[in-house]
Order: C-alpha cells, then sequence, then structure tokens
C-alpha cells in the first residue's frame, strides 16, 4: 500500500452510504491498462463544500474503513462554487502508485472528517486483449465465479437503488431546507421588528435607569454629610444599588416581561421610600446615642472628678500619716533623752531609781500599755505627763509647716498635673484636659 508523506485523514468508524450520493463520479471504466497513469472524473452536488484537506482514494472492493485506501491523492478546491465549471472536477493517479493486480477496486471521496461522500463503481487493472485470450479454468472456478459476479451485480444494484433513494432523499431535503430558508428570513425579518421594539424599550429603560441613578446619587450625597459613625446604613445602601442593578440588568434580558418590569420598578421606588423612612430612624437614633454620650460623658466626669477628690485625700491622709509617724519617733527619741537625763539626776541626788515608788515606763513598756485602739500611743501615759518636758512636745502643727513645704508643694503640684489631665476610668489611657473632646470620643467607644 503507496502511502505519500502526509497521511490522509480517516476514520475507523464502519461503512455508512447515507453519505456517498454527495459526490457523484463519471466515466469510471470497467478497466483500465496497468502501466498509465488514470484520471478520476467526479461531480460535486449542489449542497456539498469541498474543504482543504478532501481526498479521493483507490479502495479495494469490500472494504469496510477510510483507513483500508491502497493509494490516495488530494483534491484541487474550485475558485467560485457558483459557477457551473466548479462542480465538475477531476484529479490525476499516476502510474507508478497503481495497484499491479487484477483485483476489483473503485473510487472515494473522502472529506476532511474521514467520511465518504461518494463511492464509483468497480473497475480493474488489466491488458486490453484480455479477453482475447482463452482460458480454461475448472467447472468449479467458473461456478464460483459466476456466484461472485452475481454477487457483485446485486451489490451493485443494491448501490444504484441507495444512490437513487439516496438522490431523491437528497432533493426532499432540498426542496425542505428552502422551506426552512424561507421561514427562516420571515423569523429574521419579525425578530428585527422585535429587536428594534427592544432597542426602544431598552433606550426608555436606560433613560428611566439614569433618572435612577441621579436619585441615587443625591441621596448618597446626603448620606455623606451624616456622621461617619452610620458605616451599617451606607453599607445597605450600597447593597441595594446592587440589587437594584442585578434587577435591572435581569429585565433587560427578558423581552416578555416588560409590564412586569414596571411593576417591579414601582416596588423600587418604595423600597427607596422605605429606606428614606430608615434613614429618619437611624438618624434618630443618632441622635438618642449622642444623648445617652452626653449623659455618660457628664456621669464620667462626675465619677472622675470624685476620683480626683478620693486621690487628693488620700494623699494628704497619706501626708499627715508620714509627718505623725516621724513626729511619733522623734518624741520617742526626746523621751529617752529625758529617761536618761531623769535617772543621772536621781543617781545625782543618791536616789536610787528602782526604790522609787513609781517608775517611769521604759518605751516599750509604755507601747505595750497603750490603747490599741490608738495609732500613736496615749500621750498622757507616764510620770512625765506634768513635767515641763510633755511641754517641749506639745507643738502646733499648722498646714504647711517649714519642714514640711517640700510635701505640701509636692502634693499641690500632683492635684495640679491630675486637673490638667483627663484618665479614661475603663483602660485608665490619659489624655491631656485640651483634648477634651478626643476623650469623651474615646470613652464613648467603649460603649460601642
Amino acid at each position: 500500500m503507496e502511502k505519500t508523506i502526509e497521511d490522509p485523514p480517516t476514520s475507523a468508524v464502519l461503512l455508512d452510504h447515507c453519505h456517498f450520493s454527495q459526490v457523484i463520479f463519471n466515466s469510471v471504466e470497467k478497466f483500465y491498462i496497468p502501466g498509465g497513469d488514470i484520471t478520476c472524473y467526479y461531480t460535486l452536488t449542489q449542497h456539498f463544500i469541498p474543504r482543504r484537506k478532501d481526498w479521493i482514494g483507490i479502495f479495494r472492493v469490500g472494504w469496510k474503513t477510510t483507513r483500508e485506501y491502497y493509494t490516495f491523492m488530494w483534491v484541487t478546491l474550485p475558485i467560485d462554487l457558483n459557477k457551473e465549471s466548479a462542480k465538475q472536477q477531476e484529479v490525476q493517479f499516476k502510474a507508478y502508485y497503481l495497484p499491479k493486480d487484477d483485483e476489483y477496486y473503485q473510487f472515494c471521496y473522502v472529506d476532511q472528517d474521514g467520511v465518504v461522500r461518494g463511492a464509483s463503481i468497480p473497475f480493474q487493472f488489466r491488458p486490453e486483449n484480455e479477453e482475447d485470450i482463452l482460458v480454461v479454468t475448472p467447472q468449479g472456478e467458473v461456478e464460483e465465479i459466476e456466484q461472485h459476479n452475481k454477487k457483485l451485480c446485486k451489490e451493485n444494484q443494491e448501490l444504484k437503488d441507495n444512490c437513487v433513494s439516496l438522490q431523491k432523499q437528497n432533493s426532499d431535503m432540498q426542496a425542505e431546507l428552502q422551506r426552512k430558508q424561507e421561514e427562516l428570513e420571515t423569523l429574521q425579518s419579525i425578530n428585527k421588528k422585535l429587536e428594534q421594539k427592544v432597542k426602544e424599550q431598552k433606550d426608555c429603560w436606560e433613560t428611566e435607569l439614569l433618572q435612577l441613578k441621579e436619585r441615587n446619587q443625591k441621596m448618597s450625597s446626603e448620606n455623606e454629610k451624616m456622621v461617619n459613625r452610620v458605616d451599617q446604613l451606607q453599607a445597605q445602601l450600597s447593597t441595594r444599588e446592587k440589587e437594584m442593578e442585578k434587577l435591572i440588568q435581569e429585565d433587560q434580558d427578558k423581552i416578555e416581561q416588560l409590564e412586569h418590569l414596571k411593576k417591579e420598578n414601582g416596588q423600587l421606588f418604595l423600597s427607596l421610600t422605605e429606606q428614606r423612612e430608615n434613614q429618619k430612624k437611624l438618624e434618630q437614633t443618632v441622635e438618642e446615642m449622642k444623648q445617652k454620650q452626653t449623659t455618660e460623658t457628664k456621669k464620667q466626669q462626675e465619677l472622675t472628678e470624685e476620683n480626683f477628690d478620693l486621690s487628693r485625700r488620700l494623699s494628704e491622709n497619706k501626708i499627715i500619716c508620714d509627718v505623725l509617724q516621724r513626729e511619733k519617733e522623734r518624741m520617742e527619741r526626746e523621751n529617752d533623752l529625758l529617761k536618761r537625763e531623769n535617772s543621772r539626776l536621781l543617781s545625782y541626788m543618791g536616789l536610787d531609781f528602782d526604790s522609787l515608788p513609781y517608775q517611769v515606763p521604759t518605751s516599750d513598756q509604755g507601747d505595750a500599755g497603750q490603747n490599741p485602739g490608738l495609732v500613736y500611743g496615749n500621750p498622757y501615759s507616764g510620770i512625765q505627763e506634768s513635767s515641763a518636758s510633755n511641754l517641749l512636745t506639745i507643738k502646733k502643727y499648722p498646714t504647711c509647716k517649714p519642714e514640711f513645704g517640700d510635701i505640701c508643694d509636692h502634693t499641690s503640684e500632683q492635684q495640679h498635673m491630675q486637673t490638667l489631665c483627663l484618665n479614661c476610668p475603663i483602660c485608665d489611657k490619659i489624655f491631656p484636659a485640651k483634648e477634651k473632646q478626643i476623650f469623651e470620643d474615646h470613652v464613648f467607644c467603649h460603649s460601642l
């Protein structure tokens, strides 16, 4: 089996006779002389359009698929299919590629999808004077040849009948196609009118859509003037816009639902009215939240001032406690000095300290005998409570003595700094007093 450089497109599908009448082979001889080129003539029917990869092959009779070709040639595409000359085509097979045996072969036109579009009558390759040679064959072979010839004649008659039937079907299909084309032209004209109406309706809808968009833009500009805290309302408006655009896009694709779209437009207007009412409700809610915020801010400021007052009192009490503790320590030191001086005077006078009817209690004894409810002990206990030494311990403490001036100044400075700062009661964050609005916004954020 001879092949060229590029194999033709074939198919493994079994033989199908339904397409054999689209290409008709003409002037096919019963036999061709070996050693010479042969020309294959064929005609393209009206509704068959050849393509670049179509080819004509020589097949041995009895083939089942287009892969069983012996040799082939590419077809030549006509320049203008409308001309009558373009329907009559031919292709030439070189003698070198032709079969050398005396089997029966036939031409087949195969398109680029591997489907057979036409088949010729069978022919042979044998010498011209082969009919004059007397061949003596046995009776069995003669009968076998006759049976084979009858079978071939029967197949040929079936092929002719199929060809006539296919030609009739082709003419019927052409008439049906012509009728379908007329119906198609009618439908196309109707479609154009409908498209014109749809276009006009679409323009009207686009105008209404522009008006809706302008109204929506006005509403958006009004919403932008509101407080930045109304983000949820803006999200709802954007969602409504997307839903409205989606509905409009769906309405443009439905030509038969024009009245329904008008009703949906009315529903959209109602939805916009509801949005405005919701917007007013949200504005009222924002005002109520602002009033609550103002009330909470006042309460928070009162608590802050009370906290500052308590802190100031605690600082003052701590300072007084430190002062009294130091004074107590000083008095204990003076008491010890007086005890030692008293002991020295008694020993100088020749008196025994232990023989006295009432001894001066020591510092530890005095502490043990003090009232447990007194923080600094009883100032009237001991034998020296009426002596002159007790007069030295009685001093007046002004609000700020000279030795406590630094402490008082530090306390007043601390109180002054507290008045210049604002402390968050929730997260203890400190703000300067001049940033009162930021402080109030910060406290309000904790309540959200």
